[in-house]
């Protein structure tokens, strides 16, 4: 059993992640601070189903918060860190980008602090497939550099990976870091497009398909992608031996750090996931007119996500339907 802090607790991810750490006998400390991006509501109906449960505790703090932080690392004794809390969405950042260098940076920022001062014996944190940016080279992999984000949201992203290794470099504390892919399921996120199609479409109102629905995109079931996390977290990194500076490796170290991608590596046509909603919701979609490389995370701990969409897709349904009847 171990102590665990997770950061975005209230989160589509976080959540499962929390829940799934109870499950296995953890003790988890949930932080998120409820922010209105999308429903509050739907956040405090994901952490209805943690509290109450043996050994979970919750804390409403702002990762931003030097004090808040500070007293939370100071009251509470953690093995492992794991770090999904971020202001999330692309389009976002165009009209909030202060908030973005708040969450994401500075809430990264706090978070290496309180592992460095307490002594974390390993740190997961959540990165993301947007910092592969202007990169053309298909299927994205850890070994690509990934200097042209085209979103500030990349862009702190990016800047959360340099700092984690620097944190991994100077103080020696484990950090992984994981590039989340498309994530689906129950409990959702509603700015997803899965989700956004699936409520559209049962209220009888037209979906938006751009390039006639021929694109691609990996999608991860939600708990493919908790199974590659915990793997992780119970997998810390040890310095690479063979790194070497004059051809530096950018997802390995001489310090104990490594970056994951975690996906499919099999994108999903959007037409083939439109289809898919229409038969599992019993309705007809009013429609108004890139593979990645995962060998790495398969090789550290002997996963790869297995979950057809279709199954996923059907057990998303099953809860949306719970959740909004």
């Amino acid at each position: 059993m171990a102590d665990i802090l997770v950061t975005g607790a209230a989160g589509f991810i976080g959540y499962h992640v929390a829940r799934a750490l109870l499950e296995r006998g953890d003790g988890v400390v949930g932080l998120d601070n409820l922010n209105p991006y999308y429903s509050v509501d739907l956040k405090k109906a994901r952490l209805a189903q943690l509290e109450g449960r043996e050994g979970f505790t919750f804390r409403k703090i702002d990762l931003s918060s030097e004090r808040g932080m500070e007293r939370l690392f100071g009251e509470h004794r953690f093995d492992a860190v794991i770090h999904l809390a971020a202001q999330a969405g692309v389009r976002y950042s165009l009209s909030e980008p202060r908030t973005y260098e708040q969450s994401n940076v500075l809430g990264t920022l706090n978070v290496l602090e309180g592992c460095r001062h307490a002594g974390v014996a390993h740190l997961v944190f959540a990165s993301s497939s947007s910092v592969y940016g202007l990169s053309a080279k298909l299927p994205y992999s850890e070994a690509d550099v990934v200097d042209h984000p085209v979103s500030l949201y990349a862009a702190t992203k990016k800047a959360c990976e340099a700092m984690a290794h620097s944190y991994a470099h100077l103080y020696a504390v484990p950090t992984t870091g994981v590039r989340f892919f498309t994530v689906y399921g129950p409990w959702g996120r509603p700015d997803m497009a899965y989700y956004k199609f699936s409520l559209k479409m049962t209220r009888g109102e037209p979906i938006e398909v751009y390039g006639g629905g021929d694109s691609g995109r990996d999608m991860t079931y939600i708990d493919d992608c908790v199974e590659g996390l915990l793997r992780l977290v119970d997998s810390p990194p040890a310095p690479d031996p063979s790194w070497d500076g004059a051809e530096p490796a950018p997802a390995r170290s001489s310090a104990p750090f490594r970056v994951y991608n975690l996906g499919n590596s099999s994108p999903v046509i959007l037409n083939d996931m439109i289809a898919s909603l229409e038969r599992l919701l019993g309705v007809e979609a009013r429609r108004v007119e890139a593979p990645i490389d995962t060998g790495a995370l398969h090789e550290a701990v002997g996963f790869r996500p297995s979950t057809r969409v279709d199954d996923g897709l059907a057990r998303f349904v099953e809860w949306f339907r719970e959740y909004h009847v």
